[in-house]
């Protein structure tokens, strides 16, 4: 059991379910639906237990849809081409998913309001940036990459790509979309 603030000890079953309870409830109402009592209750817990964890709903949305293990490490060492595919798919498949794309909406209109939860789901995703960082420098060195680009420019463009796709044409984000974007990007960072 963890020690909480108070000293109590806490169960983490409770937040594994809570967790649970919300991504099942995310995906079934979405966010404007989803309400504290009914998480409490699916999880077979209390109210005031999920507000000894989580400060508000959005925060427990937000740990519900970017869990802690959500930004693993990324796996690059191929060449470039092969390793921008593989930060398309993987950004295409994070926000794409139920859980995430239930959640995104309310999210992105909370930040706004709590730019701790922003705060947070950066530096959540700081490891990304950092190894994605190193992997350009690489092919800068390589003559792979132009000494201009960025690992923040170059996620951002991802994403941007990604939600434009979860916005206009959802059924078009396959694996041959992929391809067309990452040679996209890989076209305009060489040198």
């Amino acid at each position: 059991m963890e020690q909480s603030a108070g000293g109590r000890p806490r169960e983490a079953r409770i937040e594994r379910d809570v967790l649970a309870a919300a991504r099942e409830l995310l995906v079934e109402q979405g966010f404007a639906g989803l309400r504290v009592a009914a998480v409490a209750e699916r999880a077979g817990t209390t109210k005031p237990a999920l507000y000894r964890r989580w400060p508000s709903l959005p925060h427990l949305v937000y740990e519900a849809a970017f869990p802690d293990d959500v930004a693993v490490a990324l796996h690059l060492g191929g060449d470039l081409r092969t390793d921008l595919y593989g930060i398309v798919v993987g950004v295409r498949d994070l926000f794409t998913s139920p859980v995430v794309s239930a959640a995104l909406p309310g999210l992105i209109a909370e930040f706004a309001r709590r730019p701790e939860l922003h705060a947070s789901l950066l530096q959540r995703f700081s490891g990304v940036f950092v190894d994605l960082d190193r992997r350009l420098l690489r092919a800068v060195q390589d003559g792979d990459a132009r000494a201009d680009v960025c690992a923040d420019d170059l996620v951002q463009t991802v994403l941007g790509a990604v939600l434009a796709g979860i916005v206009f044409t959802p059924e078009g984000l396959d694996d041959g979309w992929a391809d067309r974007l990452s040679t996209t990007l890989w076209k305009g960072i060489r040198p």
